[in-house]
């Protein structure tokens, strides 16, 4: 009896040790599910080669990078660069710009795909609804490139849609691609046009998972259609709605640079010079990679704070967070 004792009380001592059933199966969960791991080891891949292993090239911000001595053997320069930046007499103009510009864009164009996504869902119609979702997604598919090719053609002082409408009233062309004030309308508009339409696919699977039975009980009810927009359509889409403007947020000092660079004439650079156009023709224009780099380094230090600093306050008034 004592030793049958003696063999039980050591299993269960061994059962107690902390971590042995953790190791167990965690080992037999690795065993059975090992397809998942393969399935997702591609995407894993792809981040590290991707995103962390270039990662190693952000020092090349503090050194004075020489391609002939690669990024291990250039000197290094401290906070040299970005010290350059601060202080140089279109680091105002620069900042405001970009920040003007994004601003703007996330306040007008926001809001879009979230009425549109609202408005589709009240159409019961499949064969409407999906025509309608099909020509408001063909805009995104539409290159920057030829987008500013459209712009410049609809726009030209000459032989543009909106001044052949204004020479019908009397009124004098104007050359709205060459124009300062003009460029951030152009831009957000252009933007809301051409990504609106795309944005509403997460906005609509969103309110694909809303329980059907709340929109039978509000009519029974007698719930008009903005009643259930307020409160069922709305308070089910706000997680989303956080979560995306999170994301945007995040991203205030980065701008389609594409865009802006392809947009970007003469008269307009008092605005449409932001932060990326510069490093673009600073970067590949002059070779100026170490300093260049800063800049990026600078831009996502601050988008970083920005994404931290918008999470908390999400979280405190809608407890809604992306962490």
């Amino acid at each position: 009896m004592k030793d049958v004792k003696s063999i039980s009380t050591k299993k269960s001592n061994v059962q107690n040790v902390p971590g042995t059933h953790k190791s167990k199966y965690s080992k037999n969960y690795l065993k059975n599910n090992w397809q998942l791991y393969v399935m997702i080891l591609p995407a894993v891949i792809f981040f590290l080669v991707f995103h962390y292993l270039p990662m190693y090239g952000i020092q090349i911000a503090f050194k004075d990078y020489r391609a002939v001595d690669g990024i291990a053997g250039s000197p290094w320069a401290g906070f040299k660069h970005f010290t350059t930046f601060f202080n140089a007499y279109y680091f105002k103009r620069l900042l405001v710009n970009t920040l003007v510009l994004n601003v703007e864009n996330l306040i007008f164009s926001f809001p879009v795909p979230i009425i549109m996504a609202i408005m589709l869902n009240q159409i019961r119609n499949d064969k409407i609804k999906q025509g309608i979702q099909t020509s408001i997604y063909v805009p995104y598919f539409i290159s920057t490139v030829v987008l500013a090719g459209m712009l410049y053609i609809f726009l030209s002082p000459t032989s543009g849609i909106l001044n052949t409408v204004r020479g019908w009233f009397g009124q004098n062309a104007v050359d709205y691609m060459s124009s300062a004030s003009a460029f951030r309308p152009i831009y957000i508009i252009s933007s809301i046009w051409q990504n609106a339409g795309y944005s509403t696919i997460l906005f609509i699977a969103a309110l694909a998972g809303v329980d059907q039975s709340l929109y039978e009980a509000a009519e029974i009810d007698g719930a008009s259609i903005w009643q259930k927009i307020r409160y069922i359509d709305i308070p089910s889409l706000l997680p989303t709605i956080m979560m995306v403007l999170v994301l945007d947020c995040g991203k205030l000092l980065n701008s389609n640079t594409e865009k802006a660079l392809v947009m970007q004439t003469a008269g307009n650079i008092p605005t449409s010079d932001i932060i990326g156009v510069y490093v673009y023709n600073v970067g590949l224009g002059s070779g100026q990679f170490s300093y260049t780099a800063a800049i990026g380094l600078f831009i996502n230090i601050i988008n970083f704070i920005l994404i931290i600093t918008v999470n908390r306050i999400s979280k405190k008034t809608t407890e809604v967070g992306l962490f």
